[in-house]
């Protein structure tokens, strides 16, 4: 690979990003069309069922696509799908070369669309900046070869590692830099869940509220006695509300249902909802990044399960005092060596509080 094969993919990917809170629940994709050493198009995928992002590159390059290297992000389709197959477009403007940064994660499609246009005589290559690709869509990577969704737990806490009050107060903890912060988080979200806990103490939108984004997630409850009020805040905002319950009873359902919710009904472990038949009905329904934002039993809960993939706690300077609630409900270790380790991926600033990224390590060992 040139220098100049690394710059153009580069482009790729930038123009990729430009989907990340839109794009969903498709991967974030970007293409760029170079012959000799212009380039004659550029194209990223904007939302679902509109055109990808070899399709708009190639309809801004026109005739001048034949001959051309094709950089895009992800494996060209080869399939129909909700558009025409990528390949099929590829093929029909004479592009000579094709270069895509990985391979599609789908395991009954990987490698498809790169035989297809190898085995009509197109130079393909593979791999370049696969790091940078697959960063950009975890979430739908995860989907394709683990069937369930990136599970994202955002938490704020004081400096004492504490998140509310005794009395449940936690408003505000952490600067308006934190929460705009949360803000570009929940959009490129394919759903924002929380429990009922956190839904009778705090009464949450759980939506996007930045005005350069049109795309509102999917807004989940666990609810496992459905107590969600009718009236609840989220039910009064535009988009789509998902209770998970194991009532079944329809009167009991029929006013939530009136008042717009969607509810499914999944069986109960211990004292809560069954946390893998939640993340099957997510898969079915295409979520590929799920933000949870919650109290500390659903927090601990998750992690119980080992289905947290990702956690981003910002905390802020601030000391809450030892009766305050913590991050996460857990059962007492009775080893130190049991410990759930995990691994600073990254830390920021924003604004006036820090911001901390995890990856869990290691399976929990509770006795």
């Amino acid at each position: 690979m040139s220098a100049a094969d690394y710059c153009h993919m580069a482009r790729a990917l930038t123009l990729a990003r430009r989907g990340l809170y839109s794009a969903d629940p498709n991967p974030r994709v970007g293409c760029v069309l170079v012959r000799g050493n212009e380039i004659v198009g550029e194209g990223w995928h904007e939302r679902a069922g509109e055109a990808h992002a070899e399709v708009i590159a190639l309809d801004a390059a026109g005739d001048r696509a034949r001959g051309a290297t094709a950089y895009v992000t992800l494996e060209p389709c080869c399939h129909h799908g909700r558009t025409p197959p990528c390949t099929d477009a590829l093929l029909h403007a004479g592009v000579a070369r094709v270069v895509a940064a990985m391979r599609d994660p789908n395991p009954h499609m990987s490698g498809q669309g790169l035989a297809v246009l190898r085995e009509v005589g197109v130079a393909v290559e593979c791999g370049l900046l696969e790091a940078e690709a697959r960063a950009l869509n975890p979430g739908f990577i995860q989907r394709m070869t683990a069937g369930r969704p990136l599970v994202r737990i955002k938490l704020a806490m004081s400096l004492d590692g504490r998140t509310a009050l005794a009395s449940g107060e936690s408003r505000w903890l952490t600067g308006e830099a934190a929460r705009q912060d949360v803000q570009r988080l929940r959009a490129r979200s394919s759903a924002i869940l929380t429990g009922i806990g956190t839904v009778l103490a705090d009464d949450p939108s759980l939506n996007v509220r930045l005005s350069d984004v049109s795309r509102q997630p999917l807004r989940v409850i666990l609810d496992t006695g459905l107590r969600t009020a009718p009236t609840a805040k989220t039910l009064q905002l535009p988009g789509s509300v998902l209770i998970f319950t194991t009532i079944a009873a329809p009167d009991r359902q029929a006013p939530l249902r009136t008042a717009g919710a969607d509810i499914v009904i999944v069986s109960k472990v211990g004292q809560g909802l069954n946390l893998a038949e939640v993340m099957a009905e997510l898969v079915r329904r295409e979520c590929n990044e799920v933000q949870v934002e919650c109290g500390p039993t659903l927090a601990g809960a998750l992690l119980q399960a080992e289905l947290v993939d990702e956690l981003v706690i910002y905390m802020a300077p601030l000391l809450l005092g030892d009766q305050a609630q913590g991050l996460f409900q857990l059962p007492a270790l009775a080893r130190m060596q049991d410990r759930r380790e995990l691994e600073i991926v990254e830390t920021r600033v924003v604004g006036k509080d820090l911001r901390f990224i995890f990856y869990p390590t290691k399976p929990l060992v509770f006795n």
